[in-house]
């Protein structure tokens, strides 16, 4: 199944660090060329090199997912470039964690900016040309914490989460046919989202959860057997988490 990663143009949001590099490399590996998307332009620069060098094919825009103009400069850039999309990864994510009563309502805004609007900002780039081809495919990260409330201090997280899993069931629904939607959501996996959180109690909670970590590749094959199958199967879901994980 290789063969269906070969050549496919795959444009990956939050591609820096973590869940978004590890899954660049893989796909480069595969033989996909990725057009990486992210904030900081040293990272994105240094991760082009090293796929580069192995005889990939990456190249780089920086990009903020709260710019719906930065979003859509990503995207056609991909296709000035390499003439098509095939796969948009929205993986951008943040995770400040926080009980309600602290009332951080910058933080609050900061996750629907990036984990909402930077997911619908992906699909309004990308679907009008999925729908050109005929084809396409869509990858939205999403979390445990989309199905069950990550708690105490998660409930704007989860429902930032919970948001992208109803956006992304609601896609497949109405564009359907050969485009197809796939939504991942990770349990604790290492990567800089752990790192989000700066309220002193909750970031000690977070921290003994991220103590069962499963590294960020784990996600990347998962995004990566989506990919490979045949045009004809459209995986819906993944849940993926740390075998001792019971959340």
């Amino acid at each position: 199944m290789e063969n269906n990663i070969k050549n496919k143009v795959i444009v990956i949001t939050g591609a820096s660090s973590g869940l978004g590099e590890e899954t660049a490399k893989h796909l480069a590996e595969k033989g996909a060329i990725v057009v990486l998307g992210a904030r900081r332009a040293d990272r994105l620069r240094k991760i082009v090199t090293d796929i580069t060098s192995k005889g990939g094919t990456a190249s780089y825009q920086v990009t903020d997912v709260t710019s719906k103009e930065q979003v859509q400069r990503l995207v056609d850039i991909a296709i000035a470039t390499y003439g098509k999309i095939d796969v948009l990864i929205n993986n951008a994510g943040i995770m400040p964690i926080a009980p309600l009563s602290e009332v951080r309502t910058d933080e609050w805004d900061a996750m629907i900016d990036v984990n909402i609007k930077g997911v619908l900002y992906g699909i309004a780039a990308a679907l009008p040309i999925f729908q050109k081809q005929n084809s396409g495919h869509f990858i939205n990260l999403g979390s445990v914490a989309g199905i069950k409330v990550f708690s105490p201090g998660g409930s704007v997280y989860s429902g930032t989460k919970f948001a992208v899993r109803a956006i992304s069931d609601g896609l497949r629904h109405e564009v359907g046919g050969n485009i197809r939607t796939t939504t991942i959501e990770p349990g604790a996996v290492d990567s800089e989202l752990k790192l989000g959180t700066n309220h002193q109690e909750s970031s000690e909670g977070v921290d003994e959860f991220y103590k069962v970590a499963i590294p960020a590749s784990s996600v990347a094959r998962a995004i990566t057997f989506a990919i490979e199958q045949p045009a004809d199967v459209d995986i819906n879901e993944i849940v993926i988490r740390p075998t001792i994980q019971d959340f």
